[in-house]
C-alpha cells in the first residue's frame, strides 16, 4: 500500500469563513471550486498540502476539527498572521512558545476550526 496526500475536509456554516482563513491568511490558492450549488465546496493548496472546504451549516455544528501544520520557519509564519490576521490568533497559544515535546508552537482559530503550527 502507497500513499501520497491526505486531504481532509473542513466544513463551515458560511465557506467564505473558510476561504478567509486560508485563502486569505494563509495564501492557499483555489484550484477547484463549485460555490454555485446547493452545497458549494473548494478545494484549496499550498505547497504539498490540500484541504476541501464545504459548504454545510449542519455538518459544520457537529464538528469543530483542529489541523496541526508543520513548516520549518514557524518564525515567518506568525510574523505574517500577526501583520495580516492578527484577530485569527489563538488566546491560548497566540506567541511561538516551546513546548515540553521539544516543539515550538503557535495557533490561530477562526468561527469552526483551530490551526496549530509546528516546528520541530
Amino acid at each position: 500500500m502507497n500513499f501520497s496526500t491526505l486531504v481532509p475536509g473542513v466544513f463551515y456554516a458560511d465557506i467564505s469563513d473558510g476561504l478567509n482563513t486560508f485563502v486569505d491568511c494563509l495564501q492557499f490558492t483555489i484550484i477547484h471550486q463549485d460555490l454555485n450549488t446547493a452545497h458549494p465546496y473548494c478545494v484549496i493548496a499550498k505547497d504539498d498540502l490540500k484541504i476541501m472546504v464545504f459548504q454545510d451549516k449542519i455538518i459544520a455544528g457537529e464538528h469543530h476539527p483542529e489541523l496541526r501544520i508543520e513548516t520549518k520557519n514557524i518564525a515567518a509564519v506568525y510574523d505574517k498572521i500577526l501583520a495580516t490576521h492578527l484577530n485569527l490568533l489563538h488566546p491560548n497559544l497566540n506567541k511561538i512558545r516551546l513546548r515540553p515535546w521539544g516543539a515550538k508552537e503557535f495557533a490561530i482559530a477562526d468561527c469552526q476550526l483551530g490551526i496549530r503550527f509546528q516546528e520541530w
